[in-house]
């Protein structure tokens, strides 16, 4: 009986594996071990890191909006309740973008808030 052997099965993997870790440095994209562990590792940081930008980003547009809004005179928090209270449904991204590529707008946003910030009161 002939021997069966699994070369072109392994060989491929391995192929596969080589092809993944492109890229990475040293030993990590050249040696079957180091490369396998490297890219467990590398898929577990993508997997985290997806969720960490979406943080990140939300973190910078909070501040490009709050330094918008000490610009005129009202605080972050104060412009997300007016919003609630005038029923303007603008998200962080859209306030951000609004505020950095047309400012006027976003003043009479703000001036909009103010108004129903007063009559809250």
């Amino acid at each position: 009986m002939t021997r069966a052997r699994s070369g072109k099965t392994v060989l491929r993997g391995r192929k596969r594996l080589r092809k993944l870790t492109k890229g990475f440095r040293a030993g990590r994209h050249n040696l079957q071990r180091q490369s396998a562990m490297a890219l467990v590792r590398s898929r577990a940081y993508a997997y985290r890191d997806r969720k960490v930008k979406k943080r990140d980003f939300r973190r910078l547009w909070i501040v490009r909006v709050s330094a918008a809004c000490r610009m005129r005179g009202i605080r972050y928090s104060e412009l997300i309740y007016g919003l609630q209270k005038a029923l303007i449904i603008l998200d962080r991204k859209s306030l951000s973008e609004i505020a950095i590529h047309d400012p006027e707008t976003f003043t009479q946003i703000v001036e909009i808030v103010k108004t129903h910030l007063a009559a809250a009161k």
